[in-house]
């Protein structure tokens, strides 16, 4: 439920935006090519205006890390699969959530690097028990969804790749949020 109320807070916050992106300050609204989830995260837009997508975008960032916290806590808990696994993603994912949350309050990329490496611990747990569990495919999409981060930072620290980072964030993020709903939807259906 938390997965698909955050694609939908997320889309109310971009039509909320009013405009400019790294690229064009004076650009109109939300581009889902040059624009950054963060954007709609700033108390000020890029073109100077107050952001009045922000509310709606903080809603989404809570529900979103509410969601992802909540999947980490109850996931790990299964037969075959030990309490010192089981607790690493229970504290890992929940804290790497947590962090998140202070994203718009502290140094922006010093929180994400916190976040993304306390959620790198979480994902690793999460596709060892995927491995465990005989989930191939969804081991494998998993292993796919570390390329994509790993693709993220690449284009994030490579100057000459920055423009592109905004449409490879989100087909990350739809990517990953995909990824742990299917995790969710084939647990559930594997009982």
């Amino acid at each position: 439920m938390g997965i698909p109320l955050f694609i939908l807070l997320y889309i109310v916050a971009a039509t909320l935006y009013p405009g400019g992106h790294p690229g064009d300050s004076r650009a109109d609204g939300f581009s889902w090519l040059h624009n950054y989830w963060c954007n709609l995260l700033n108390e000020q837009a890029i073109n100077g205006e107050r952001n009045t997508g922000r509310p709606v975008a903080l809603a989404g960032m809570i529900v979103l890390c509410s969601s992802l916290a909540t999947f980490w806590f109850y996931y790990p808990v299964k037969p075959g699969i030990s309490r010192k696994l089981q607790w690493l993603i229970r504290i890992s994912g929940p804290l790497a959530m947590g962090t998140a949350l202070f994203i718009t309050v502290f140094d922006h990329d010093g929180v994400t690097n916190i976040a993304s490496l306390l959620g790198l611990i979480a994902v690793t747990g999460t596709l060892v028990i995927l491995y465990k569990t005989k989930q191939t495919w969804l081991f494998r999409l998993g292993l796919l969804n570390l390329l994509l981060v790993a693709v993220n930072n690449l284009f994030y620290y490579t100057p000459s790749l920055l423009h592109l980072l905004p449409v490879v964030q989100k087909v990350s993020f739809v990517s990953v949020l995909g990824w742990i709903w299917l995790c969710v939807y084939c647990s559930g259906h594997s009982k």
